[in-house]
């Protein structure tokens, strides 16, 4: 990869999920380039002026200019988080058409400007649209990431230490799958401090397991929820987006949810599906394996079968 003396981050799409992706870099002083590039010019510019005003208080200095593909080519990753916007009432597989069509012309101009860095994919459907990255830009599979079912995790991770009453931080617990309708919790691997959460829910009285497990429906429609009330989902998926930033950057072999190819694992083959990996510098090292029990192996397998077959439709109407 280029320029590792100097980290260089482009992001296309100065939407809710880009500036707050943006805003979130210069806050932790992630990088020392943000650029960014939107259709909308003066949107992004504008952007790039409130942001360069704040850099008084950053922890780092950032150099940020609204910028043109060009400057993807010493890029060390390019965030793509433009596209069609889902509304009220509409699943994130319903943007496949759309996003699809508009990924073919980022990507290609990404890459005609000499991008040999990481793609990191925001946009919904992720898993989809990760995929259609790694076809149109012919990189190594590993060197695609789709911001996956972090964001999922997250939120699960804060309900199960809001109902245990304890730091975010000490549960450990993670969805997989498909970034929508169709994820799912693996609480067979579920614990909180140490201990496991089923375990912790029965020496609660009543149906506490029950209403543990119950989680995984507000995860699912945690965004229709808040895209209800304020339009869009930002702040939880640019700090998730952070995170995988920081990984990939500093080299730090973290284990995080994201969309990553499969060859085998969990026995499936030829998709993007968000399961835990290994991230470093050279993007995803590995793909990890957790221990399913049969009604989760159940779920994963529809999961990712609706994916294929969503993906299928998609690379059709690419090809024409």
């Amino acid at each position: 990869m280029k320029r590792n003396h100097v980290h260089r981050v482009v992001v296309v799409g100065a939407g809710a999920v880009g500036s707050g992706y943006a805003f979130s870099l210069i806050n932790q002083g992630v990088v020392e380039e943000l650029v960014i590039i939107d259709l909308d010019e003066r949107k992004a510019e504008g952007d790039v002026m409130d942001l360069n005003h704040g850099k008084a208080f950053a922890p780092h200095p950032t150099k940020t200019w609204f910028g043109t593909y060009e400057d993807c080519r010493e890029a060390d990753i390019v965030c793509i988080t433009a596209g069609a916007n889902q509304k009220p009432g509409e699943s994130r597989l319903d943007l496949v058409g759309k996003n699809t069509a508009i990924f073919k012309n980022i990507v290609g101009q990404v890459m005609d400007n000499g991008f040999d860095g990481i793609f990191l994919i925001a946009t919904n459907p992720v898993d989809i649209l990760t995929y259609a990255t790694q076809q149109f830009s012919g990189l190594p599979r590993e060197r695609v990431i789709g911001s996956g079912t972090i964001l999922d995790t997250s939120r699960l991770r804060f309900m199960l230490s809001d109902y245990f009453d304890t730091a975010a931080q000490n549960a450990h617990a993670y969805i997989i799958g498909e970034h929508g309708d169709t994820s799912l919790a693996v609480w067979s691997q579920a614990n909180v401090g140490g201990r496991n959460a089923v375990e912790l829910a029965e020496e609660k009285e009543g149906k506490h397991v029950e209403e543990m497990k119950g989680m995984i429906k507000d995860v699912r429609g945690a965004a229709y929820e808040i895209i209800e009330r304020k339009g869009a989902t930002s702040y939880g998926i640019a700090m998730g987006l952070t995170r995988i930033t920081n990984a990939i950057l500093k080299n730090e072999n973290s284990v995080l949810t994201v969309s990553a190819h499969l060859d085998g694992q969990y026995g499936e083959n030829n998709l993007y599906i968000g399961v835990p990996a290994v991230i470093n510098r050279e993007g995803i090292r590995e793909v990890i394996e957790l221990p399913l029990d049969e009604e989760e192996t159940r779920n994963f397998r529809h999961s990712a079968e609706t994916l294929r077959n969503v993906w299928e439709k998609a690379s059709g109407q690419a090809a024409n």
